[in-house]
């Protein structure tokens, strides 16, 4: 049985558990590794619980306010403030939840594998700081209210994210990766800023709900717009601003570019909900889901192209994430185009957005756990070079199992999850546009084709003489593995269940903005 209070409480406990844990950690280690361990794995497993009580909540009662400071943790719109919210508020809907179960999910998983993967290299105070913050800033960006609070958690994810990126120096490379993410990060954080700015001029308001209650759709509207729309197609990985995340993901360690996945899905998130939350019909709909739907068919077709000829196994699945998020932006931009036509919202829109939505979930959870396998991989035999891989299947066949259960999700096979959600967005997208289907389609078989040249090259053949002594890698690193190998096999065998509870309040909560102005500016609903 949870406490009231910490069920009423969730909202901020969520942030602040990982926020104080960050400080700690670096003198606990001088302590011992094992109170160290005690601490991160504590603070992520409570902060995960605390995120799920909140998600829990939010599906059973509707939108959950929490506002920092005042009397009553519901009450946004103070009676002697003139109708304006005048203090930090926290909103999490649906949506917000849906970004929540993955955040916590991922993170956990991932911060179990850690204590084993890390175990062996020096930092480690710092690198659990780090990693705590990027916490932090995930699920700041997916349940915070206000636009300034959304930027200053996307800064904090983004700082955390190029120091955990550069962790591992590896001679240069590294240091460059984080670099370039870095600068484009604070670029694309200067236009969020420039956007906030003729918000607030024009509206005098930084809360998201009054921004759209008083969206009059100017030409400071449109401005402002396109600074957020290629921010956050940035930060999330879309074509043709993408370049960052190839040398990211593949020099962060693995642990991290696990979590990277979710900070990018984030970023994907304030994207979906400045354009539906914020814009919604007041835009013009049609013009700006067929952007998103090139931005996804972009993503698709060249990060599955760019994947192929890859011979760096952790490169190569940067560029398939990246053809992964195609898949997300198609089906949601499928939605918005069609937002403002209600007979095509309901008999495929809806359905799409469903698609798009359930795929980010299903993303987190299979490249997640494809990334831990090559963090597995490189655990034990020291590259990410495919050209000197061979013969793991004979010492590492849990390793080998959770490769493939990853594989055979991202490639759209069923039953795993992947195949549930594309064949979502195959459908609703077929309704809407026949060759944008059949585009999709055969990017999932080339996806198909490129992993099993990847099983082939890892885990068949005999065994390499420099790989005689290899073994499995050690318990923690698998059992943050089975946990999500567990929730793809699980979706992918009850998606109806996944996307009836999860995934449609989720979509119907993102396309309702009314909805979301009302629960806001009423005080939750």
């Amino acid at each position: 049985m949870i406490p009231q209070f910490v069920v009423e409480h969730s909202p901020a406990l969520m942030v602040v558990v990982p926020l104080l844990a960050a400080f700690v950690a670096p003198f606990s280690g001088k302590v011992s590794h094992a109170a160290r361990a005690v601490l991160v794995g504590g603070a992520m497993g409570i902060t995960s619980l605390l995120a799920l009580v909140l998600a829990s909540d939010v599906y059973a009662h509707g939108t959950r306010i929490y506002v920092f400071g005042a009397g009553s943790a519901a009450l946004a719109v103070p009676p002697d403030s003139g109708g304006i919210p005048v203090r930090i508020v926290f909103a999490v809907d649906q949506m917000g939840a849906l970004m929540l179960v993955i955040a916590a999910v991922s993170s956990l998983s991932v911060i179990v594998y850690s204590l084993a993967s890390e175990r062996g290299h020096s930092g480690l105070g710092n690198f659990y700081t780090l990693f705590l913050l990027m916490v932090t800033g995930i699920l700041g960006m997916v349940s915070t209210g206000d636009v300034f609070n959304f930027f200053v958690f996307l800064e904090i994810l983004s700082i955390a994210s190029a120091g955990l990126v550069a962790f591992r120096i590896d001679g240069g490379p590294a240091v460059e990766a984080a670099i370039k993410y870095f600068v484009l990060s604070t670029l694309g954080a200067f236009a969020i800023l420039i956007a906030i700015g003729i918000y607030y001029g024009e509206y005098n308001a930084l809360n998201m709900a009054l921004i759209a209650q008083r969206m009059q759709f100017t030409l400071l509207d449109k401005v402002a717009l396109a600074l957020f729309v290629a921010a956050l197609a940035m930060k999330c990985g879309a074509v043709p601003m993408h370049f960052w995340t190839p040398d990211a993901y593949s020099m962060a360690p693995s642990s991290v570019t696990a979590l990277l996945v979710v900070a990018s899905q984030a970023s994907l998130y304030g994207l979906f909900r400045v354009v539906f939350s914020l814009y919604g019909v007041v835009l013009n709909a049609a013009c700006v889901g067929w952007f998103v739907i090139v931005l996804g068919v972009l993503s698709m077709v060249v990060g599955v192209t760019m994947a192929i000829p890859q011979k760096n196994v952790k490169r190569l699945m940067a560029y398939h994430a990246i053809s992964q998020t195609g898949y997300m932006l198609l089906g949601v931009g499928v939605g918005l185009a069609v937002l403002g036509n209600r007979p095509f919202l309901e008999a495929f829109g809806y359905m799409a957005m469903e698609g798009g939505l359930f795929h980010i979930i299903n993303h987190a959870m299979y490249k997640g756990l494809l990334f831990l396998t090559a963090g597995a991989i490189f655990y034990r035999v020291g590259t990410y070079d495919l050209n000197r891989m061979g013969g793991l299947g004979h010492s590492m066949k849990w390793t080998m199992v959770f490769f493939i259960i990853g594989a055979l999700a991202i490639a759209g096979i069923p039953p795993f999850n992947g195949f549930a959600s594309k064949l979502m967005i195959y459908e609703s997208v077929f309704a809407f546009n026949p060759a944008l289907s059949v585009i999709a389609m055969v990017v999932s078989i080339l996806t198909l084709a490129s992993f099993v040249k990847v099983f082939h090259s890892i885990f068949m053949g005999p065994v390499l003489p420099e790989y005689r002594d290899v073994e499995e890698v050690p318990l923690p690193m698998l059992a943050g593995m089975g946990i999500l190998a567990l929730v793809v096999v699980f979706f992918g065998l009850f998606p109806s269940l996944v996307v009836d509870t999860l995934v449609a309040p989720a979509a119907h909560a993102l396309a309702d903005r009314g909805m979301y102005i009302a629960a806001v500016l009423s005080g939750g609903a």
